[in-house]
């Protein structure tokens, strides 16, 4: 039997990883900590999005030009490249495997385009409020500036919020706040979408699931070894000086009313839980000086290299929200 790939997508710091082990602790699933083996092949039909010493959108012209003289056209060439990634995930998994999962959080940027490589594929849509987001990459990699994660936040998540919505009748979506407190009413749909057995004893065997590796949430596999709803708040002890605040209410203007809706969100109702937090000068005048620096280099990072792979002013879109 072909095995049979999943794909989940969001924007980092969603509980992707956690997900993702649950799912594995199930029978006859496969999986790495994060391959990426999708982004090269994805982006030969995307012009903008990649700076490279060879011309992309030159290449892309190329391709298609290739494509012309294939009797089935550029789906044929999605098919080639479809059976070798397949025959990959394959090689990846043992024996027994009947799924291999893909979790890699750069495929925001191209969930479209994996989803018309793969068809018949199975695409999990992974959603968290955008606070938690926000306050996660910040106590993970960096300290909060301006145009913190510029292509996850501005460009990543717009892109799979508009994926969803052209593909919803094919793909589940799911909020980490719903499934992270462990009830099984809000795991048996996901997997029945799937064509796996639930087992419950997943939901406290995931930290069995082995994927270490260089790539993947080294932070999230120590610290989530059982489920609980706490996470939920962690947001109020990152997101506290009044700068930090209103970056993110201007934040939530940018994704706008809609697209947050897409996500199964009320931007309303994030906006009066923002307002109603305690605030502090904490961090705030390290957060000011980084504030001066990003103003002051944002029209030259979008000149360089902004330009070359389509990257958006920051600064811009947060005075126009």
């Amino acid at each position: 039997m072909a095995i049979r790939p999943i794909f989940i997508f969001s924007v980092p710091r969603s509980g992707s990883t956690l997900l993702q082990r649950i799912i594995a602790a199930h029978d006859g699933v496969a999986t790495v900590p994060e391959p990426w083996l999708l982004l090269p092949y994805a982006y030969m039909f995307r012009r903008p999005g990649v700076d490279a010493e060879y011309l992309h959108p030159l290449m892309v012209n190329a391709i298609e030009e290739f494509c012309k003289r294939l009797p089935g056209g550029p789906e044929e060439y999605r098919g080639e490249l479809r059976d070798c990634v397949l025959r990959l995930y394959e090689r990846a998994a043992d024996e027994n495997s009947r799924y291999f999962l893909d979790k890699s959080p750069a495929y925001c940027f191209v969930a479209e385009e994996i989803m018309q490589l793969f068809p018949d594929g199975k695409f999990i849509f992974l959603w968290r409020n955008p606070l938690g987001v926000i306050s996660s990459l910040i106590k993970t990699w960096e300290p909060w500036h301006p145009t913190l994660h510029r292509g996850d936040l501005f460009v990543g998540l717009p892109r799979l919020i508009s994926a969803y919505r052209a593909n919803s009748h094919r793909a589940y979506s799911v909020r980490f706040e719903d499934f992270v407190g462990g009830e099984e009413r809000s795991w048996r749909p996901l997997m029945e979408y799937l064509e796996i057995e639930f087992d419950p004893d997943a939901l406290h065997r995931f930290s069995e699931v082995d994927i270490n590796g260089r790539m993947g949430d080294k932070v999230g596999v120590k610290r989530y070894t059982s489920l609980s709803t706490e996470p939920q708040e962690k947001w109020r002890d990152t997101l506290v000086n009044p700068l930090r605040i209103a970056w993110c209410r201007r934040y939530l203007s940018f994704l706008g009313t809609e697209r947050i809706a897409a996500m199964g969100y009320d931007r309303e109702q994030i906006m009066r839980e923002l307002s109603s937090q305690p605030t502090s000068v904490n961090e705030l005048i390290p957060d000011l000086g980084r504030l001066i620096k990003d103003v002051a280099k944002e029209p030259i990072l979008v000149r360089t290299r902004g330009a070359r792979i389509g990257a958006p002013n920051v600064i811009r879109e947060l005075l126009k929200a």
